[in-house]
C-alpha cells in the first residue's frame, strides 16, 4: 500500500520497474451490503490488498457515497473509482481510474463522458490516472461491451490487443486495463498478457474471471502489474486469502 504522501499513479508506475506486483479488489455498489463490506474490511486487516476499485457498470444505487464513506473509515487502503459514466465521480475517494475505451469505436467512452466531466473533475481534488481500458471477450457478453455499445476484443488476437494498448500509451495513457468484464466466464489469456507486456511500459492491469489462485498466478506470471478480483470475493470472501498469498509470491520478481 502507498504511503499517504506518495502519489498513487507514481507509485503504480515503481512498482511495475521493481517488479512488485499488487492486488485490487473491485467493489461494486450495486452488490455490496454494509454488512459484507464490514466482513470484508476485518478480512481485509489479516490479508493486506493494495487498492480498493469502486465502480460498476451501472451503479444503479445510491449506495457508491456510503461504500466510499465505510471505506475511508475502517481502512487505510487507497480507494480508486472506477467509473462507467460522468455521474460516478466521488471526491472522498483517494483517485480516479480515467478510462479510455480505447478498444471500442464510440466516441462517449472515447471523449465524450470526458468532456462532461471534465470541470468537476478538476473541483473534485483527485488524483486522475489515465487508463487505456480494452474489454476483452471473454466467452459471454458481459455488462460493459452492452453498456458501451462496442465489441470486446477477440480473446484468441493478441496481436491486436498489443497494437491497441500501444496506441494508447502514444496517446499519453499512463495505465494500461486489460478487463474481462464482471462474470468474465474466462480470463484474459497468457498469450495477450504477454503480447502487451512485451510492446508497452505502462502498468498493466488484468481483471475478469481472475476466480482461480492458478488464474491469477497465470495473469502475474504473463506480465500483469496489478490484478482485480470482484465477484469471486461477493461469493467466497475467503478466497481474499489465496489471492493475497498468490500476489505476494511474486514480491520483487521482475517479469
Amino acid at each position: 500500500m502507498p504511503p499517504p504522501s506518495t502519489l498513487l499513479l507514481d507509485h503504480l508506475i515503481e512498482n511495475q520497474q521493481h517488479g512488485r506486483k499488487s492486488l485490487a479488489v473491485l467493489l461494486d455498489p450495486d452488490d455490496f451490503t454494509e454488512a459484507g463490506c464490514r466482513h470484508l474490511l476485518q478480512l481485509v486487516e489479516r490479508h493486506p490488498i493494495d487498492y480498493f476499485f469502486v465502480g460498476g457498470s451501472l451503479v444503479l444505487t445510491t449506495q457508491q457515497a456510503a461504500l466510499i464513506a465505510l471505506l475511508k473509515a475502517h481502512s487505510r487502503v487507497p480507494v480508486l473509482l472506477f467509473p462507467s459514466h460522468s455521474l460516478h465521480l466521488d471526491g472522498a475517494a483517494d483517485g480516479l481510474l480515467l478510462l479510455s475505451l480505447i478498444s471500442g469505436r464510440n466516441p462517449d467512452f472515447l471523449i465524450g463522458q470526458h468532456v462532461v466531466a471534465a470541470p468537476r473533475l478538476k473541483a473534485s481534488g483527485l488524483e486522475l490516472l489515465p487508463t487505456g481500458y480494452m474489454l476483452v471477450d471473454s466467452g459471454r457478453p458481459t455488462t460493459a461491451s452492452y453498456v458501451s455499445g462496442t465489441a470486446p476484443l477477440p480473446h484468441d488476437k493478441p496481436s491486436i490487443a498489443a497494437a491497441t494498448a500501444l496506441a494508447g500509451e502514444q496517446l499519453g495513457l499512463r495505465l494500461t486495463y486489460l478487463d474481462g468484464g464482471s462474470g468474465a466466464q474466462n480470463p484474459v489469456s497468457a498469450a495477450m498478457i504477454r503480447a502487451v507486456r512485451q510492446l508497452v511500459r505502462t502498468p498493466i492491469i488484468v481483471g475478469g474471471g481472475l476466480n482461480t489462485s492458478e488464474k491469477l498466478h497465470m495473469a502475474l506470471a504473463a506480465g500483469a502489474d496489478v490484478v482485480v478480483v470482484g465477484n469471486r470475493l461477493e461469493e467466497a470472501p475467503e478466497f481474499l486469502a489465496e489471492a493475497v498469498a498468490v500476489v505476494r509470491s511474486f514480491a520483487g520478481v521482475a517479469v
